[in-house]
């Protein structure tokens, strides 16, 4: 049983005064601490990974896992990390909490309901939604043309019959037909406010600045123009506020802010990286997805906004990966092979280099899986020191932070050394297509970038409204560097194709959709939710 909230919260530097506990093992930290501009002080540790694959790399748990180790070690540690959807609980992943002893504690809690944000996320959204169409219904003063309406609803689950929908049906006294669709939660622009946000008088300003639709002469119509930015900002009040819980060796554990790095910038919320920062020495934090998604948006967006950057990166990699990205059959992954195996870290380089674009040294955690053989285990961390990279393997799921001792010494050892100073990869005042083909080129390793005529249009747009020095968030495929989920490896000799360019003036950045990334992802054959239950004294069973 982990110790009460109250004893955590003393371990990470605050008060009884300072959080309101929510129920047994979390809290929520108060408004008066938690938008506090104090000086940071943390060591900063952004942890991704090399590309996932269906059976994913564990970098969550990695993430607790070297946060428990720091502890171990004499450091006063604690992670940041994001908090779980349901698309994902129910659908292929069944948790976002890590596993093993490297988990988050309550996990059933975080993974399910939690403190209720993504709830809250998702109503701010569609009460919107509804205020646009009923703005439309009465004819009001701003005039929005329901031909150009761009704001989506949303929905915390995936649901592939949500992508298109057409509403309105049934009459006049219904509304006025036309097309809309859902985003999952997470993708919202609600949601990258929230992350994004450093305080109530922050978030009601950028909940203003978000576009809803366009009039006939194509002004754009915001949220403050319906007079919607006040309510949503009060739905969204204790949503804005960080959540403390504590990890199977009672490290402190911040929770806040959405994943999905694939579709959105997938990193925690900027009031739960600098809390963080002010309270603790070292800050384990992590970024959605592979190194090419999550992290790049962490860098360029989320440490502009934040003014913050890490001192160091962690890699994340499982030999059952790299034989994937090697050419082994999934159902293969598990078996020894020498040649696959070498044969992926071609993935793994893809993202070093990536890594070094921004000015950073990686440390790679081979993440060890039961099963794995200390003879692949050497012959990996063997050829990474050819390289020149700092590595070791990590077992933090088995052995919790003791399994991660190693590693986390010498990236310890380091950090007190290491001085960085950011070095985003694009400047702001260059064109969005020069910032799409920078990250497109030196991250992904595409040869060009297209665009269909819709993209171009919507790009010409964001210009002509002076959206232009904004930073873009690139959604694609998480399971390839390239926008093709079955190029695997590292590709070569590729093209990018940006098929839908959307404005998200609230959160401050361009979406650039390539290839065939949907914002709402579906359910697989056999979705995890099956495997999920309820004992009758009132245990959850199921999630992972």
């Amino acid at each position: 049983m982990t110790r009460p909230i109250e004893s955590i919260a003393d371990d990470f530097g605050l008060r009884a005064d300072e959080i309101d506990p929510w129920g047994p093992g979390v809290a929520k930290v108060r408004a008066s601490t938690a938008f506090l501009e104090e000086p940071l002080r943390a060591r900063l540790v952004l942890v991704s990974s090399i590309s996932p694959t269906a059976a994913g790399n564990g970098k969550t748990t990695v993430t607790i896992g070297l946060t428990q180790a720091a502890r171990r070690l004499g450091a006063r540690a604690v992670c940041a990390l994001r908090q779980p959807s349901l698309g994902p609980v129910f659908g292929a992943k069944g948790g976002g909490t890590g596993g093993g002893r490297a988990e988050l504690i309550p996990p059933s809690r975080i993974n399910l309901h939690f403190t209720g944000d993504l709830h809250a996320i998702t109503s701010a959204n569609n009460l919107l939604a509804a205020l646009v169409d009923n703005e439309v219904y009465f004819g009001g003063s701003t005039r929005i043309d329901s031909r150009q309406i761009v704001l989506r609803r949303a929905l915390d689950m995936n649901d592939r019959f949500l992508r298109k929908t057409i509403i309105g049906l049934g009459g006049k006294a219904m509304g006025t037909p036309r097309e809309d669709g859902f985003d999952i939660t997470a993708a919202s622009e609600v949601m990258a406010i929230v992350c994004l946000s450093r305080d109530y008088a922050d978030l009601k300003e950028r909940l203003g600045r978000m576009i809803v639709g366009y009039a006939s002469d194509g002004t754009p119509v915001r949220a403050v123009d319906l007079r919607a930015n006040g309510a949503m900002a009060a739905l969204l009040r204790d949503a804005l506020l960080p959540n403390l819980v504590a990890t199977t060796e009672g490290a402190p554990a911040l929770v806040h802010g959405g994943p999905f790095g694939n579709i959105a910038h997938g990193c925690n919320s900027i009031v739960a990286t600098r809390l963080a920062m002010r309270r603790a020495d070292v800050v384990f934090t992590e970024a959605g997805f592979g190194f090419d998604l999550g992290a790049e948006k962490f860098l360029d967006i989320k440490c502009r906004t934040a003014g913050i950057w890490p001192h160091a990166v962690v890699l994340v990699a499982t030999l059952r990966a790299l034989k994937l990205h090697g050419g082994a059959a999934p159902n293969e992954v598990a078996k020894p092979d020498h040649g696959a195996l070498l044969q992926g870290l071609a993935n793994l380089d893809r993202h070093l280099e990536s890594v070094r674009a921004f000015g950073l040294t990686p440390t790679v955690a081979l993440n060890v899986w039961n099963g794995d053989t200390r003879e692949e285990i050497e012959l990996v961390l063997a050829a990474l020191r050819e390289r020149g990279v700092n590595a070791g393997s990590v077992d933090v799921y088995g052995r919790g932070g003791e399994g991660a001792l190693e590693v986390t010494d010498g990236l310890l050892q380091r950090l007190r050394t290491t001085e960085t100073t950011p070095a985003y990869l694009y400047p702001l005042d260059i064109p969005p297509t020069a910032k799409i083909l920078k990250i497109a080129q030196t991250i992904y390793g595409a040869r060009n970038v297209n665009y269909t005529p819709l993209a171009l249009d919507q790009l010409d747009r964001a210009v002509r409204l002076g959206y232009d020095r904004l930073p873009v968030c690139m959604a694609k495929t998480h399971l390839s560097v390239s926008d093709n989920a079955k190029l695997i490896g590292r590709p070569r000799d590729f093209d990018i194709t940006i098929r839908e360019i959307r404005i998200s003036a609230g959160a401050g950045f361009l979406v650039a959709l390539a290839g065939e990334i949907l914002t709402m992802p579906g359910l697989p054959r056999a979705p995890h939710s099956i495997d999920i239950d309820l004992s009758p004294d009132g245990t959850i069973t199921g999630i992972t």
